[in-house]
């Protein structure tokens, strides 16, 4: 991926003792992109918090935050994730456990386009440090139980060292306050789909004389956060376009039956204008050419994670710049499926993407009969192909999975209409 800042994520909580030594080894680690600090005094009462402002006026890659109570670790780092700018972030505890020259191996992955989070594993190492048997037993019960209700394969769930993406990151639904953020993050790593790859990493652990936060009762914490997150709060994020692309993938039967209403008429190259995370691209993979447009950024790198690397699949942000006079800009089929565009832009969107249909090509209108708020639904189908006076050449109602009601919020049905343009020239009057 093309990155320029990597977020440096540091909760502090009295760490007076190590923080000098913790800033001053993460500016100083060679990375082949800029960093920023940000870091968050978790309501200290050891002079960490003064120190923090000094490293900020003296440094302007250092971005200090003050709770003014104490709230947890991972209600710092949903706090430092508020004011992030880059492109990667990554956690960083403040007490030397964990070595920041590893942060350029971490970051390899992600550069090279290859993952979405890495995991540094204090376990997957040929040498390591020998730890007390206790802790690393109840670590590696706890990667476990994770393993098992994520279906991950992971060495390492607790790990601090956790670098992800910030276009993932933001979009993830994250309420932990304390140190059940590691679980939950990796839960909801893997609810969005995220691809993880794990580095081994080197760990010099603290004991609780030293000032070591986590304990015993940290690990009920873990395994009941871990039961939450997978089976009784699902909901990973709140990027609506996600949460409804994601249910109409898993609605294989409703697809298959919508399909059949529209695959008479793709052609040999089909044009979609909102394509989600491409739950509709299996039915057009027989066209010679697919031309998969969404504006949105999130969706359409989860569109490229998954189909990026078939040869006749494109996928855009925009429209191309090519018409229907030039080969390169011709289509067949003209689907539209409106999910995530407002009424506002629904009709101009439509115009402009009618110009690359060929002449006598098929533009086919698929949304729910009850939009959610400020989408278009049927209706607006109707009218539009009342303004263009095409030919209606197909029409199907179907009725919607409960649960894809649920995740649009809408209900009832979804209509399926498919008409013929006989003249490029009629796409003006959609406007």
């Amino acid at each position: 991926m093309t990155m320029e800042t990597l977020s440096i994520l540091i909760p502090v909580y009295n760490e007076a003792g190590t923080l000098d030594t913790v800033l001053r080894r993460v500016l100083e680690v060679p990375l082949p992109v800029r960093r920023e600090v940000v870091a968050v005094d978790d309501g200290s009462t050891d002079g960490s918090w003064e120190l923090l402002r000094r490293w900020q006026a003296e440094d302007p890659r250092v971005v200090a935050v003050q709770h003014r109570h104490n709230q947890g670790k991972g209600a710092a780092i949903r706090t430092a994730i508020a004011h992030m700018s880059g492109q990667v972030a990554v956690v960083q505890d403040a007490d030397l456990e964990y070595d920041p020259a590893e942060l350029p191996r971490l970051l390899q992955p992600i550069l090279e386009g290859k993952a979405d989070a890495v995991f540094g594993s204090r376990y997957a190492g040929a040498t390591r440090q020998v730890h007390p048997y206790w802790h690393t037993l109840v670590n590696r019960f706890l990667t476990w139980v994770s393993n098992m209700l994520t279906d991950l394969s992971l060495t390492d769930m607790e790990t601090c060292y956790k670098m992800i993406r910030a276009d993932v990151l933001r979009q993830l639904r994250l309420s932990s306050c304390t140190f059940t953020l590691e679980p939950e993050l990796t839960c909801r790593l893997a609810q969005w789909g995220a691809r993880i790859w794990e580095v081994p990493i080197s760990y010099h652990r603290r004991t609780w004389e030293e000032g070591k936060k986590i304990g015993p009762i940290d690990g009920l914490k873990a395994l009941g956060a871990m039961v939450r997150y997978a089976w009784l709060d699902r909901r990973y994020t709140n990027h609506a376009g996600v949460w409804f692309h994601v249910h109409l993938e898993q609605q294989k039967r409703f697809r298959h039956q919508v399909a059949q209403g529209f695959l008479p008429y793709l052609g040999r190259s089909v044009l979609q204008l909102g394509a989600g995370t491409g739950a509709w691209v299996p039915h057009l993979l027989e066209c010679e050419r697919v031309l998969l447009v969404e504006p949105d950024d999130v969706l359409r790198h989860r569109l490229r994670v998954r189909w990026g690397n078939y040869r006749h699949v494109e996928i855009a942000a925009g429209l191309p710049a090519e018409t229907a006079q030039d080969p390169a800009g011709q289509f067949d089929a003209l689907l539209v499926t409106p999910d995530g565009i407002t009424k506002t832009d629904w009709s101009a969107l439509v115009a402009q993407a009618l110009e690359h249909l060929a002449p006598h090509g098929h533009l086919i209108l698929l949304a729910p009969d009850s939009p959610g708020q400020d989408a278009p639904g049927a209706a607006s189908l109707r009218q539009l192909a009342r303004r263009g006076q095409w030919q209606s050449v197909g029409q199907a109602v179907v009725k919607s999975p409960r649960k894809l009601r649920r995740a649009a919020g809408s209900n009832g049905q979804w209509s399926l209409a498919v008409y013929q343009v006989p003249q490029i020239a009629v796409s003006a009057k959609a406007a």
